[in-house]
């Protein structure tokens, strides 16, 4: 009986342990209600107890949570509709307030929708497409242009440009969790970060800005033919200039070479002249033979003519009958 006693006494402080003790874990933040009335908090992670039945304890997390928007149709401020996705991070920083002016996580996102949504609306239609695009006026590698084709004020005394970016899309995320930080503020909730996760055109002109696109890029294409064909027409000249120059030059060099042989050609003859006149004489005649006869030449000449002389003999040594 005893024994019996014990066990019974063991399991009841067991089954009262399991109702009363709770534990908190590091991710998670507790309110603890009695009758529907906040009785205290608990943001320190460890085993925790409460009174059995009468209180309650309600667990929210503490860490970052996710809210992403639903993508919509907005106009920008020249009329382009685009679709725009947003998402942000948030997280309960009051467990209490959170609690008494929303209840619990899952009605959380109600409340966000009904706060981010209209700001993000309200600054996409307050800006130029551009600015939800763009951070800078970095220069683009083609002709993009994103703007309305209406041309801002000049600033800072400088001559203003079309598509020219003022504000910028990190500026306009900036400005978002700025408006909308406080508004939730009330509900216990703090805003950690808003951002436009994709920027899309809507079908109706999605064909037009890819015409244009397309067109764009044909013009490009044909910029770059032509700075080829200019490109290409500049090394042919050069190659030209540098294929005369390279001719001229072989052909004073070869003209120098050729007046050094003709000199010293001239040179040695002048000298055999001077040696052996007569022998100068017949080699020259040799010379002429060989330019004027060749096998199929016929001459009509005299048998006095100088030309033959050789051939009828040399100082009457030997004759050549006519």
């Amino acid at each position: 009986m005893k024994l019996k006693a014990i066990l019974a006494i063991a399991g009841a402080l067991v089954l009262l342990l399991f109702v009363c003790a709770y534990t908190v874990d590091e991710t998670e933040q507790v309110v603890v209600t009695r009758f529907d009335k906040v009785q205290r908090t608990e943001t320190t992670p460890g085993l925790k107890f409460k009174i059995p039945v009468i209180e309650k304890a309600l667990v929210f997390p503490k860490n970052l949570q996710e809210w992403d928007g639903d993508p919509g149709q907005i106009p920008t401020r020249e009329k382009t509709y685009i679709w725009v996705n947003t998402f942000a991070r948030w997280k309960i920083v009051d467990p209490v307030t959170f609690f008494k002016s929303v209840g619990y996580v899952n009605r959380a996102q109600q409340r966000l929708d009904e706060i981010i949504d209209p700001t993000v609306r309200n600054f996409i239609t307050s800006n130029r497409l551009i600015e939800a695009v763009r951070n800078s006026n970095r220069e683009l590698d083609t002709f993009e242009d994103l703007g309305d084709g209406i041309q801002e004020e000049p600033q800072n005394d400088k001559p203003a440009r079309f598509s020219q970016v003022f504000i910028g899309r990190d500026k306009i995320d900036s400005g978002i969790l700025n408006q909308a930080k406080p508004k939730l503020a009330p509900f216990g909730i703090e805003l950690v970060e808003v951002k436009i996760k994709r920027v899309n055109y809507v079908e109706e002109v999605r064909k037009s800005v890819y015409d244009r696109m397309i067109a764009e890029r044909k013009q490009i294409a044909q910029k770059f033919r032509s700075e080829g064909k200019g490109e290409a027409q500049k090394i042919l000249g050069e190659k030209e200039r540098e294929l005369k120059r390279i001719e001229s030059e072989a052909y004073r060099t070869a003209q120098e070479v050729k007046g050094k042989a003709d000199a010293e050609s001239t040179r040695l003859y002048a000298e055999s002249y001077g040696l052996d006149p007569e022998f100068y004489s017949f080699v020259k005649t040799l010379e002429v033979y060989n330019d004027a006869l060749s096998r199929n030449s016929s001459l009509v000449l005299s048998t006095d003519s100088e030309i033959f002389k050789y051939m009828k003999g040399y100082e009457g040594k030997s004759s050549v009958s006519p």
